[in-house]
């Protein structure tokens, strides 16, 4: 079977609170991490990559996140969410951890950020932006969504179901000029120190 790659954001795991904060329908946190777990690997198979949009756990000791961690199939990328201390971001097994991302699935380039943004990298383009935070309390639009647990039944998606979501919302308006491109362009620094601008130091002088 080929790879396939998936989208998730605010397990929570270890996360009491979370249960009564977003309704979700559990009656502890032992059967919220339980059941969000079978769901992930009902969705996910081990060759799988899943990209992790932040807050992987939260309040819950150190060995039950990395005991929840290691019961999770598939390949496990994470973008940062607010609630991810340090024990998640540097010592459970990601294979990679940032800021923010910009990848391309089936042919398809998408932006990936905890945090939902108003503009972005080529949406004039059709590129995607999937963001979590939110947990379902803002509205997304045809080429943007919370990906979330609290937005697909507490499990990863694909992208074709995030594409069949999308095509439910209201399309992007535009109202200023088209000046975009495709591709990121690379604007180099500086490296004659006569070029900063003197006044403010590290400064562009323009």
């Amino acid at each position: 079977m080929s790879q396939r790659v998936l989208f998730t954001a605010d397990t929570h795991f270890g996360h009491q609170n979370i249960i009564r904060f977003c309704n979700r329908p559990f009656r502890d946190i032992d059967e919220h991490d339980e059941v969000l777990i079978a769901n992930w690997n009902a969705a996910v198979r081990p060759g799988d990559v899943v990209w992790h949009l932040g807050d992987f756990g939260y309040r819950g000791d150190n060995a039950r996140l990395a005991k929840n961690f290691d019961r999770l199939n598939g390949v496990k990328n994470l973008i940062i969410g607010n609630h991810d201390r340090p024990f998640v971001r540097e010592k459970l097994p990601w294979n990679s951890v940032e800021h923010m991302a910009d990848i391309v699935v089936d042919g398809r380039r998408l932006i990936l950020s905890h945090y939902a943004m108003r503009v972005w990298p080529a949406m004039r383009r059709g590129v995607y932006m999937l963001f979590g935070h939110s947990h379902t309390n803002l509205a997304g639009n045809a080429q943007s969504c919370d990906v979330g647990v609290d937005a697909f039944q507490y499990r990863p998606v694909t992208l074709d179901e995030i594409r069949s979501h999308l095509d439910t919302l209201p399309p992007i308006t535009f109202s200023d000029r088209d000046d975009e491109v495709f591709e990121p362009e690379v604007i180099p620094a500086p490296i004659d120190p006569n070029e900063l601008d003197s006044d403010h130091g590290d400064g562009w002088k323009l």
